[in-house]
C-alpha cells in the first residue's frame, strides 16, 4: 500500500508562521509533505526517523492522509481500462462525483506546480470543493494569483486546461 500525505490547514500555518514551534527535524519533514510524494519517498527524504516523524505530524494534526493505493492495482488499472475501452468511448454527459474528485485533484496539482507554497491556502480550499460549481469558482479565483506569480501566458494555459468545467 502506498500512502500519500498532505498538509492540513494547521500544517500550512505552521510552515508559514512557525506558530506551534515544531522542532527543526519535524518542521523539515512537514515542509517535504506536498500531497504528491508517497510515504516511501518521504521516509527516504526524511531519513532514519521518517516513520516516527510522519506519525508525530499526523497525530499532531499537521498532516493527514490524502490517498492510499494498492501499488499493484494502481499499475494494473490503467492497462485494464485501456484494453476494455472500445473504439467509440465518449465522456459521460453528466458530471459524477468521481469526475469532480479527479478534476479537483488535477486542479490542486496544477496550482501547487504553478504557485508552490504561495498557493497552499488555495490548494486547501480546492481540496474541500464538493461540486463542479465550487471548483469552477475557485479556479476563477486562482487566475489573478497565477497572473501575478507566473504571468498571463501561464494563467491562460491554466484556464484552457480547465475550460471544460
Amino acid at each position: 500500500m502506498v500512502t500519500v500525505y498532505r498538509k492540513t490547514a494547521k500544517g500550512a500555518t505552521e510552515v508559514e508562521t512557525r506558530a506551534h514551534k515544531l522542532p527543526p527535524r519535524l518542521r523539515s519533514a512537514l515542509i517535504l509533505v506536498d500531497g504528491k510524494r508517497s510515504d516511501t519517498d518521504l521516509r527516504a527524504l526524511i531519513g532514519p526517523a521518517g516513520d516516527e516523524s510522519l506519525q508525530i505530524l499526523a497525530e499532531g494534526g499537521f498532516i493527514d492522509v490524502f490517498s492510499v493505493a494498492d501499488v499493484k492495482r494502481a499499475v494494473q488499472a490503467p492497462a485494464a481500462a485501456a484494453s476494455n475501452a472500445g473504439p467509440s468511448t465518449s465522456p459521460p454527459s453528466t458530471t459524477t462525483s468521481s469526475d469532480v474528485t479527479l478534476r479537483r485533484r488535477e486542479a490542486v496539482r496544477a496550482v501547487n506546480e504553478l504557485l508552490g507554497p504561495m498557493g497552499e491556502s488555495l490548494s486547501i480550499r480546492l481540496e474541500r470543493a464538493k461540486t463542479i460549481d465550487e471548483l469552477r469558482t475557485l479556479l476563477e479565483q486562482a487566475l489573478p494569483v497565477i497572473v501575478g506569480a507566473r504571468g498571463r501566458d501561464a494563467a491562460r494555459a491554466f484556464a484552457d486546461r480547465f475550460s471544460d468545467l
